[in-house]
């Protein structure tokens, strides 16, 4: 099998396209949470805490030069290794909302799964039962 032809089976398969419509919708539904992270959550966080700006939150690990504002962007143009321990926790929670969602959705589809799952097999009738009971008995 050549390589095109192998390689156009493989694009074609239902699971692959599959696959790739899922990376793009996931790729979409990640800018959204950043949205609400960044500009609906953490700014009530920020409000509820006093005014305090998560992405501001770093420790700088070398001297910081004078005249250098005390803001992480300018300290990183600054050349000043820091840690950004701020951007870790506003990232951090960008995950979790995003796992409890995806935990929402999973949860949904198995009950919708559940839901549609074929009803138990109906009950044997009453005389084949009976007539297994006197087979079982005679072969004793």
């Amino acid at each position: 099998m050549s390589f095109m032809s192998e390689f156009k089976q493989f694009a074609v398969k239902g699971n692959a396209m599959d696959l790739a419509v899922g990376v793009i919708i996931g790729a979409a539904f990640g800018k959204i949470v950043d949205s609400v992270v960044n500009d609906l959550v953490m700014p009530i966080i920020g409000a509820l805490s006093g005014g305090l700006d998560f992405t501001n939150l770093f420790i700088a690990l070398g001297s910081v030069p004078e005249g250098v504002g005390a803001t992480l962007a300018e300290v990183k143009k600054a050349g000043v290794p820091v840690f950004a321990y701020g951007s870790f926790l506003t990232i951090l929670l960008n995950f979790i909302i995003l796992a409890f969602i995806v935990f929402l959705l999973v949860r949904q589809m198995n009950r919708l799964k559940q839901a549609e799952a074929p009803a138990a097999p109906p009950a044997t009738p009453e005389d084949v039962v009976l007539l297994r009971e006197i087979r079982d008995s005679l072969r004793k």
